[in-house]
């Protein structure tokens, strides 16, 4: 490798001619020989690099398009790019150049000194006129002509466009590629005021007078401007967008015009807008998303009474069968019920049923949030809409987009929202407070109250129509006092709930227990049952439950329930047996064995089971 480079240094500097490897990539001037440095006055002994277009001044443009012909031809020359020395002596030289093989971006370039050139040429046409006469005129006509061809024919093949004004600002040359972008012919544009044409409007429609071009300015000024984002407009009206560069033009030292390089790039720009609002709109789904997952967080840390529905009673078996039938559709589901009967976990099990279940379930509770606030909560809102909104929010609709809203409590919902609820859902779209956007909307709603509908409607806690839009499939939920038979499998799932998460072991069930919970009237339905189970889980020691109901630390007495016939008795304690060989897998005896849980004798649960009839299948799940 060192050799190469030794035997092209050699070449290079034994070449008789001015000439130097220019890597374009980099406007580096790589090697030059001894004549190269005398022409342009450089210093070869200094190690500073070179830049090529240190010698070319205001010529840059037109040594750009020559570099295209070399790049296109392979071989190239011109006369029509004035270079300088380091210390600003103007230079006219001619200039060849093709490329250097298998390197890609570098020229050898040759230079001929015009001025000396012209000297011996002066010389030589003397001599030859003398003895041609008129024939070398004419073809030194001919060559001009030649010469001015070619130049057309390198601004024809560049593939921007370029057009030239003079001091007046009149066109004086456009070339093919700015006919084509423009729409304008040679015909249109030659000898008329270009910017009239072309450029006299901003994109936005303001007028763009000429004495704030940066084209004018480029001669008036003699300034080289670069413009990244400009409009042009087409003969046929319409605009597209540009970057330009505009260069002055020197005639023999005098200001002649400019000359201005442009190229479309109106589909980078339309690409740029796609990918802003591509951007955008992956912003917003990450803010969603990010809403969504803190949403979900919250349910998940929010400890749950239990995660599906526990009961044989009528009264559960016809909520779930009600489940079934909805879920599967898009139909609005209102659900009734007390507080504490467990009307959040019948819209789950509706939500976790439907087509929906991999979308998340919203779930706002109405009379959680202050009137004033609720607008903002449900909606969301834009940044500046309000002293709180520091920046854009999603509400609870938009985080249900896909899923399904739970209002809970929709009665407490102030009656002027309420009425703004129903033209978002009815209409499928949510509009933000403070925007004017309106975004679509595809939410499945599921309601809850506290109120019996009558109660509801006639005390105008709900508008009529919003109930109506509302209560498309009823379901209600039964207080615990009125599904008693339940309280044993409730009381059994909780208790071990509790106990697994307090790390306690679990205490036996007891049938005098159980005898006592279902004695109790439950004013908090399952919440409550919920609340008495977990401090149960707390205070007992040994194994044996200790249960406080009432919140007093006192036992209900069983004598305050109503009297209950000896086949209700034998039902119930059928029921409770059922229930704890389900819950230790059909063992009777030994530590963890149905009669332990029972607080009874083995043999004693032996006989009831036999004179109860209770055979393996009745276990079964």
């Amino acid at each position: 490798m060192l050799d190469e480079r030794h035997q092209s240094d050699s070449l290079l500097a034994a070449f008789p001619d001015a000439a130097l490897v220019l890597d374009t990539t980099q406007d580096k001037v790589v090697a030059l020989n001894a004549a190269a440095a005398t022409l342009f006055g450089v210093d070869m002994a200094s190690d500073r690099a070179l830049r090529f277009s240190g010698f070319l001044g205001a010529a840059l443009a037109k040594f750009v398009v020559f570099v295209e012909e070399v790049d296109h031809r392979g071989e190239c020359w011109t006369r029509d790019v004035p270079l300088t020395t380091l210390d600003g002596r103007p230079l006219r030289c001619e200039i060849r150049a093709r490329g250097v093989p298998d390197v890609a971006g570098c020229l050898l370039l040759s230079f001929t000194d015009l001025d000396a050139f012209d000297k011996r040429t002066q010389i030589a046409e003397a001599a030859e006129l003398h003895r041609a006469g008129l024939l070398e005129w004419k073809r030194a006509e001919t060559f001009f002509a030649e010469l001015e061809r070619q130049n057309q024919l390198i601004l024809n093949a560049a593939g921007e466009g370029i057009y030239g004004v003079n001091a007046d600002g009149k066109t004086t040359f456009v070339n093919r590629a700015a006919q084509e972008m423009l729409g304008w012919t040679t015909q249109d544009l030659l000898g008329k005021d270009i910017h009239s044409m072309i450029h006299h409007h901003h994109l936005n429609g303001e007028i763009y007078p000429s004495q704030q071009c940066p084209i004018y300015r480029s001669f008036r000024f003699e300034q080289v401007h670069r413009i990244e984002d400009e409009v042009f407009w087409r003969k046929d009206g319409k605009p597209i967008r540009v970057e330009y560069v505009s260069t002055p033009i020197y005639d023999q030292k005098v200001l002649a015009g400019a000359v201005v390089i442009f190229r479309d790039i109106t589909e980078r720009k339309e690409g740029e807008r796609k990918l802003r609002e591509a951007l955008d709109e992956v912003a917003a789904l990450r803010d969603r998303l990010e809403q969504e997952n803190e949403y979900l967080q919250e349910a998940i840390s929010s400890e749950r009474a239990h995660h599906d529905i526990i009961g044989s009673s009528p009264a559960i078996r016809q909520v779930v069968t009600r489940i079934d039938l909805v879920a599967g559709t898009d139909a609005t589901v209102l659900i009734t019920g007390e507080a504490g009967t467990g009307k959040a976990l019948v819209a789950t099990e509706i939500h976790k049923a439907s087509p929906r279940s991999r979308r998340p379930l919203i779930h706002f509770k109405c009379g959680s949030v202050a009137p004033e606030d609720v607008e903002a909560a449900l909606f969301g809102h834009v940044r500046g809409a309000g002293p709180n909104a520091a920046r854009d929010k999603p509400g609870k609709l938009e985080l249900a987009h896909g899923g399904s809203l739970f209002l809970d409590d929709v009665e407490e919902l102030p009656f002027e929202i309420q009425g703004k609820l129903l033209h978002a859902l009815q209409k499928s779209t949510v509009t933000r407070v403070g925007d004017t956007r309106e975004k679509p909307l595809d939410i499945r709603v599921i309601a809850a109250t506290t109120h019996a509908p009558t109660d509801t409607r006639s005390g105008n806690r709900i508008r009529e129509d919003l109930y109506l839009f509302l209560n498309v499939f009823p379901i209600s939920c039964m207080p615990l006092r009125d599904r008693l038979e339940d309280i044993p499998l409730l009381a059994a799932h909780l208790l071990k709930l509790a106990c697994r998460r307090h790390g306690r072991p679990v205490p036996v069930l007891t049938e005098r227990v159980v005898q006592q919970m279902q004695a109790y009237h439950w004013p908090g339905n399952v919440r409550e049952l919920h609340n008495v189970i977990e401090r149960a889980a707390i205070v007992s020691r040994d194994r044996k439950l200790v249960l406080e109901l009432g919140g007093g630390g006192q036992v209900a007495s069983p004598t305050n329930a109503s009297v209950r016939t000896e086949a209700e008795m034998q039902e119930m304690m059928r029921r409770n047996i059922i229930a704890a060989l389900r819950e230790t897998g059909g063992r009777v005896s030994g530590a963890s064995g149905a009669a332990a849980l029972l607080d009874v004798q083995p043999t004693t649960l032996y006989s009831r089971i036999k004179s109860l009839g209770i055979d393996r299948s009745a276990i079964q799940p």
